[in-house]
């Protein structure tokens, strides 16, 4: 299908120039001044309104569970391990392929309708992950979580599930894509962390781990390994561009400089780090000077209750300034570059811009609302201003996946997932 959006502004360029953005199969083919655009070069099979919205890229999230939306109010207000271990782990030990689906299915939709295009997930069953991604239309880097507990049979079962996984994932839409997804150090022994780095580096996966989320891992790994997290996987030679780390809360300069040096991507998750109390000093200014690639993420919804990416944005923004005591650090428009070009670039896909070539990932913003109003900086009002409810459209790989905030099928999909939440709780949850 080619898409024509007429007369929509484009984030970044003044507001009182409008723009024609031509989409043709799933690429951005042309962008033009308004005047300049005739039908018969640019033959279209649908027209898009774009007056009153500013065209974004298609956000993306640096790191998620996606079916934990089904644990959304579950073991809230409770720090990271008992959280884990008494409500957490004891759940998921429940979920069938279904609930898996279905939970995927609704983080999908929640991520649409926020104008999230891209995800990075880590979770169990990613077969089910995968149907329910592939079905909704969006992009996602799907890892299937390993843990071993430093128990050698274990470790074997991740060496022959791994490559099965990755045969299984990859027979689904080329949107998806396989990583690996070690769960963290206090979990995944060095064994098999050595093992998952070669074979990552063998077949060009990205691994997404869990590391320097809190205080109390660094003081096990300083314990256990006599390494704090980062200088223990330097030890091991995992560190590599061809590694995500997810929270790296705790990390001082010269681990700063390891990870730099090593081109290891970090994704920072502020609501999640926040609610569970792991701590607020991330230090994004200081890993961005470094030249580390540095992405915005929600976790999951059992610890960030939402996957809007617009309030991620905020938060990001927000506790960096607080805890540095400076207004100036951590602009708007950083936050919107590391939401969506730098968090695409983690896995080197041509999308988080909207440029002539790039992959047609695309939201737009509508901007008559109180939010926007008045409209004297747009990206100000986004980043500080809107929630994911300021998005009207979205286009993933050329097709148009909600229009006027309607998203096929979302009635289905809110009934069926809330089953699959109340059906695990009556399985023998506490709540």
């Amino acid at each position: 299908m080619n898409i024509l959006i007429k007369d929509v502004q484009l984030e970044g360029n003044p507001s009182d120039i409008l723009y024609n953005v031509y989409i043709k199969g799933k690429y951005i083919d042309k962008i033009l001044p308004i005047k300049a655009v005739d039908s018969d070069n640019y033959p279209f099979d649908k027209v898009i309104d774009g007056r009153r919205k500013v065209a974004i890229p298609g956000l993306v999230n640096a790191h998620t569970h996606a079916a934990m939306t089904l644990f959304r109010g579950i073991g809230d207000d409770m720090p990271l391990m008992p959280w884990l271990e008494q409500k957490i782990w004891p759940s998921e030990a429940r979920m069938t392929d279904s609930d898996v689906y279905w939970g995927t299915k609704l983080a999908c939709l929640e991520m649409i309708k926020s104008g999230t295009t891209l995800f990075y997930d880590m979770y169990q069953r990613p077969e089910a992950t995968a149907q329910a991604v592939d079905e909704m239309g969006l992009r996602g880097v799907l890892s299937g979580v390993c843990f071993d507990h430093f128990k050698p049979e274990l470790a074997e079962r991740s060496k022959k599930n791994i490559p099965l996984l990755e045969k299984k994932i990859r027979a689904y839409s080329d949107r998806i894509s396989f990583s690996i997804g070690p769960h963290a150090i206090y979990t995944v022994s060095g064994e098999l962390l050595q093992w998952i780095d070669r074979y990552s580096r063998e077949n060009n996966l990205l691994i997404h781990l869990h590391l320097a989320e809190t205080e109390q891992e660094v003081s096990d790994s300083l314990r256990n390994f006599g390494l704090t997290p980062v200088r223990y996987l330097h030890k091991l030679g995992i560190l590599s561009p061809r590694l995500l780390i997810a929270h790296g809360i705790y990390v001082d300069e010269e681990e700063i400089m390891l990870l730099a040096d090593h081109g290891v991507k970090v994704a920072h998750n502020p609501a999640s780090n926040m609610k569970l109390g792991s701590g607020i000093r991330f230090p994004f200014a200081e890993m961005k000077k470094a030249g580390i690639t540095v992405g915005i993420g929600t976790d999951g919804c059992s610890s960030s209750n939402n996957l809007d990416m617009v309030e991620a944005m905020k938060l990001a923004a927000l506790l960096g300034k607080g805890w540095r005591k400076n207004p100036e650090v951590l602009t708007a428009s950083e936050m919107l570059y590391a939401a969506t070009e730098s968090g695409a670039s983690i896995a080197g896909l041509n999308t988080g811009r909207i440029a002539e070539g790039c992959l047609a990932d695309l939201s737009l913003i509508d901007i008559h609302s109180p939010a926007f109003t008045p409209n004297f900086n747009f990206l100000s009002n986004l980043v500080y201003a809107a929630n994911g409810s300021a998005v009207d459209t979205v286009i993933c790989d050329g097709k148009i996946l909600m229009e006027n905030r309607k998203v096929p099928g979302e009635d289905e999909i809110l009934e069926e997932a809330q089953a699959s939440a109340f059906s695990i709780v009556s399985a023998g949850l506490i709540i």
